[in-house]
């Protein structure tokens, strides 16, 4: 028996979903959910609506979440670090990339030269090299990139940004 007391009947009435096999799915690709607002956040990644404005740079997300995690990069605050070297990043999702990173076990291959990777995004990313795709092109002259992150440090180049200084 659940002990769960709720303030409010609509609420009340969402909870009971969570005890049936009654979900609400979405019309476009039957996902099922326990929560109609979980359907009505889902649904918004077949609009492409976005409804949530970054204030500082005006990027728009989908997701309040997502906006949240957006502006650790304006506050440049990193606040999940890495128990291993202690680098720290802003989201989470990324230092569980990074941890791939401390793991010896690489297993996916590049069938052209042998290199392994801890991730098949990686191996993806790698592969740019023979092929010579270069699918990240900056707005501004047009040069393009393998690598998103090198084309984000090209873009500091036309801001006139050089936030990396000799201390010697």
């Amino acid at each position: 028996m659940c002990s769960q007391v709720i303030s409010q009947q609509r609420n009340l009435k969402q909870h009971l979903l969570t005890h049936t096999k009654e979900k609400p799915a979405c019309e476009i690709c039957n996902k099922a959910f326990s929560l109609q607002g979980s359907l009505r956040r889902h649904l918004l990644s077949h609009t492409k609506e976005k409804p949530h404005a970054c204030k500082m740079c005006n990027k728009l997300f989908s997701k309040q979440e997502t906006l949240k995690q957006h502006l650790l990069t304006h506050t440049k605050e990193k606040p999940h670090g890495c128990e291993i070297c202690n680098k720290a990043f802003s989201r989470l999702g990324t230092l569980k990339q990074h941890l791939l990173t401390h793991i010896k076990e690489k297993p996916f291959s590049c069938e052209i030269c042998n290199k392994s990777f801890p991730k098949r995004g990686t191996l993806n990313g790698h592969l740019r090299v023979h092929t010579r795709e270069k699918p990240h092109a900056c707005e501004i002259c047009n040069e393009a990139f393998t690598q998103k992150g090198a084309l984000r440090l090209h873009l500091l180049t036309h801001m006139g940004e050089k936030p990396y200084a000799c201390e010697i």
